[in-house]
């Protein structure tokens, strides 16, 4: 066993529109896990460092013991630091990050028993759903299905010239209440209406030809009822939309709104920033990229 591990996991931006819980892509804001073997004590800088667990509960802890004990080792004694630039609860993978560093950190701690594609499974296992989970292990653009109880993921190449522009409200939504407002059942109609998209948006990311990138990223399988209580999100993918975003959507269960560009990012920014405070939301933008790099670890 390592006495030191240190991993770095990316955000990630799950359902990208159309791809309600199999599509998810990395961006290139991380935090990371630092383990030391044989020290005692749980420290979290940034995000979540006032509300986050310090103890057992917390799921980087959960994750790493989750692994010791699929390996069938004892977990040692040992300390946590946690540093954290992925907002918690707007909708940018903080749950997944936190669940795949504890998976890789453990891994390492053991002498690596499992494979990425095995963490994978862990990982869905634990989440639900593997649309964060797979581009926060693997990195880039991932479709996540599950077949039989296994999941099955496959990298999507992207244009390396893509920005993402964030709107990260100040405002949570938290993952569980907007996926109550989900119905049991969805119109045929709607159905083919995302599954067409879902395609045209793959089509889109992996040519790098992204003239429809627009009507590639629309939905109506969860925004829709996600509108109900976040009223600001169409403005401000019309916002983005109208300053030369290339396409736009709910970030996972939100509340941050994610719009693809490859120019015109600090525009389409601060008119998605306008747009929010003329409905009544304050927060945050923050241009970053999709990043090819899934979790690792620091030498």
């Amino acid at each position: 066993m390592g006495s030191r591990i240190t991993v770095k996991v990316p955000a990630t931006s799950a359902n990208m529109g159309p791809g309600f819980d199999c599509l998810g892509i990395a961006l290139d804001i991380w935090n990371i896990v630092s383990v030391e073997v044989g020290g005692r004590g749980f420290e979290i800088y940034g995000h979540g460092e006032d509300e986050l667990p310090r103890d057992e509960s917390n799921l980087v802890w959960s994750s790493i013991a989750r692994v010791f004990k699929e390996a069938g080792i004892s977990m040692p004694a040992m300390s946590l630091t946690c540093h954290n630039d992925i907002p918690t609860t707007r909708g940018l993978g903080s749950s997944s990050a936190a669940l795949v560093g504890g998976l890789v950190a453990g891994n390492e701690l053991c002498g690596s028993p499992f494979t990425k594609e095995e963490l994978l499974q862990i990982a869905a296992d634990t989440e639900g759903h593997p649309d964060n989970v797979a581009p926060a292990l693997f990195g880039g653009m991932q479709i996540a299905v599950s077949q039989d109880g296994r999941v099955v993921s496959a990298p999507v190449p992207f244009p390396e010239d893509l920005s993402a522009v964030l709107y990260v409200p100040n405002t949570s939504m938290p993952t569980e209440e907007a996926r109550g407002l989900l119905g049991d059942s969805v119109p045929r109609s709607d159905a083919v209406f995302n599954i067409g998209r879902a395609a045209l948006l793959v089509r889109a990311l992996a040519t790098g030809d992204l003239e429809h990138l627009d009507i590639a990223t629309d939905d109506l399988l969860h925004q829709p009822a996600r509108q109900t209580i976040f009223f600001p999100m169409k403005n401000i993918i019309r916002a983005a939309l109208g300053a030369g975003a290339l396409g736009a959507f709910l970030s996972g269960a939100g509340s941050t709104v994610l719009a693809f560009a490859t120019e015109k990012e600090f525009t389409i920014g601060y008119e998605m920033a306008d747009a929010a405070v003329k409905s009544g939301l304050s927060g945050e933008v923050v241009i970053t990229r999709p990043t090819g790099l899934g979790a690792h670890t620091l030498t």
